[in-house]
């Protein structure tokens, strides 16, 4: 059913304010598969309290609005809903712990079609709450598959680059694990497309798939080491677009083309043969 237009770009989220503590810092980084091996101190210092550093991903679930797309009052049916684009962009340290405070809002709407879905843009910018500081901006495309069709603009907001038209300059791999959703969804998430099987069937996947953010988080884990050299202050733009639905125990490989800025790269799992995320992006400083 299509959605209506008016009632989505005239959303209003009010400011959300959270607070969280480090275990919450801890948990996201668990949920992306940080600790995986217990002597590799470069991940150890994400999920260990001694000297502990939140992996720059960790803004993406701060400030969020909820589960918002699942009051029927926006129009959108949010069992069809999955994750389209994503891009944050960070402005300083990211602490630890403390209370932020967020302002969401949909920027943006695209009618792909009744049979082809819409597009719902949406912003972010996260402060620390005590100072105003800057902290991060998530920006996002929403996909929803079921809802095309209300006579908006067919043409795209905006584009992502492609990645170069030459062979990739190095390969590298993540791993998922199957529990990976149900774990990643303690960070706030809880749709029941990433945990009950019944509810991944009537979205029309044949089991849970793990939350395209979480995917976001395992992408960026080698990314980090070997473009920012370890170095989450040098992370200072992360964005790609989610062709794909991974699968949470799925191998995925990495092609990574080097550029001036940073890193341009594409995701895969060679055992679906499928790209699961592509047009990726990262700007180090």
């Amino acid at each position: 059913m299509p959605l209506d237009p008016d009632t989505l770009l005239n959303w209003n989220f009010g400011k959300v304010e959270q607070t969280f503590s480090r275990k919450d810092a801890m948990l996201y980084a668990l949920g992306i598969g940080l600790g995986a091996d217990p002597l590799d101190r470069d991940q150890l210092r994400y999920v260990y309290e001694r000297e502990l550093a939140a992996f720059p991903t960790l803004p993406v679930v701060l400030g969020t609005p909820g589960a918002w797309l699942a009051n029927p009052a926006t129009t959108v049916t949010r069992r069809k809903v999955v994750h389209g684009e994503i891009r944050l962009d960070l402005h300083g340290p990211i602490p630890v712990e403390g209370t932020i405070r967020a302002e969401p809002r949909v920027t943006g709407l695209t009618d792909k079609g009744a049979d082809k879905g819409a597009l719902i843009f949406q912003e972010r910018r996260i402060t620390d709450a005590a100072d105003g500081r800057p902290i991060a901006t998530v920006r996002g495309v929403t996909f929803a598959r079921a809802d095309g069709g209300f006579g908006g603009d067919p043409a795209p907001l905006r584009g992502l680059p492609p990645v170069p038209d030459r062979a990739p300059d190095e390969r590298l791999t993540a791993r998922t694990f199957p529990w990976q959703a149900l774990l990643y969804r303690l960070s706030g998430d809880m749709n029941p497309l990433h945990a009950d099987p019944d509810a991944a069937r009537n979205a029309g996947y044949d089991r849970p798939i793990l939350h395209g953010l979480a995917t976001f988080g395992v992408l960026a884990v080698p990314l980090l080491g070997h473009i920012c050299d370890g170095d989450p202050a040098r992370l200072a733009t992360l964005e790609g677009r989610f062709s794909a639905p991974v699968m949470s125990g799925d191998a995925l490989v990495l092609d990574v083309w080097h550029t001036e800025d940073g890193a341009a790269f594409e995701a895969r799992v060679p055992d679906r043969e499928v790209t699961v995320f592509n047009r990726g992006r990262l700007i180090a400083r």
